[in-house]
C-alpha cells in the first residue's frame, strides 16, 4: 500500500479487542519512534511502554480516553535533550519532536494491522507524578494501541472529508 493509501485508510480507533499486541509488533513500533526525525537529530523522546496490568490500571484512572487498549505508549520529551532556540528564548522543539515520533508510531501500528488513537486529554503533572517521572521528563501524548474491536469504525462521520488543498495553501 502506498503512503497516501495508508494515511487515508487509517482512523482513530476508540474500541479495542482484548487480544494482546505481540512483542515483535511493539518492537517495530518502537523502531519507528527511533528513526523519526527530530530537530538536529537530538532525539529527545522518552517512550514508556504501558502494558502491565498495574500500568494500564493507573493510566485508565488518569485518562478516560484509553478505550480498553491493551497497550499504551506514553510519549514524553526529555527536556534536557531538546533543541533550544538561540533566537527565540524559551522555545524548544520537545513537543514538536514528540509529535513527529508519535505520528511515526501511529502509522507503523496501522501498517502492522493495529489501531491507535492520539490522546492529549490528561493532566501531565498527574501522569508524571503517578509514574514517578523525573522532573526533566515532560509527558506530551498517549498512544493507546491494539487490535480494533469487531465493528470498529471512525468516530467522526466526517472522517474522510477534507478541505480543498487550495483552502490551506498559498504560494508566495
Amino acid at each position: 500500500m502506498s503512503f497516501l493509501e495508508l494515511a487515508r485508510e487509517r482512523y482513530s480507533v476508540r474500541a479495542y479487542s482484548d487480544k494482546p499486541v505481540e512483542q515483535e509488533k511493539i518492537d517495530l513500533i518502537l523502531e519507528a519512534a527511533q528513526v523519526a526525525p527530530t530537530a538536529v537529530n537530538y532525539q529527545p523522546q522518552m517512550v514508556y511502554v504501558l502494558k502491565s496490568e498495574a500500568a494500564l490500571a493507573k493510566i485508565n484512572r488518569l485518562c478516560r480516553c484509553i478505550y480498553g487498549a491493551p497497550l499504551v505508549f506514553l510519549i514524553c520529551s526529555d527536556e534536557s535533550k531538546t533543541w533550544k532556540s538561540q533566537s527565540e528564548p524559551g522555545y524548544t522543539t520537545g513537543e514538536m519532536d514528540c509529535s513527529i515520533v508519535c505520528t511515526h508510531m501511529m502509522l507503523e501500528a496501522w501498517e502492522l494491522g493495529l489501531g491507535s488513537v492520539w490522546v492529549r486529554l490528561f493532566d501531565s503533572r498527574a501522569i508524571a507524578e503517578a509514574f514517578n517521572l523525573p522532573a526533566h521528563i515532560r509527558p506530551i501524548c498517549l498512544l493507546p494501541v491494539g487490535y480494533a474491536a469487531e465493528g470498529s469504525i471512525p468516530y467522526a462521520p466526517w472522517h474522510d472529508v477534507y478541505r480543498p488543498v487550495e483552502s490551506f495553501t498559498k504560494e508566495l
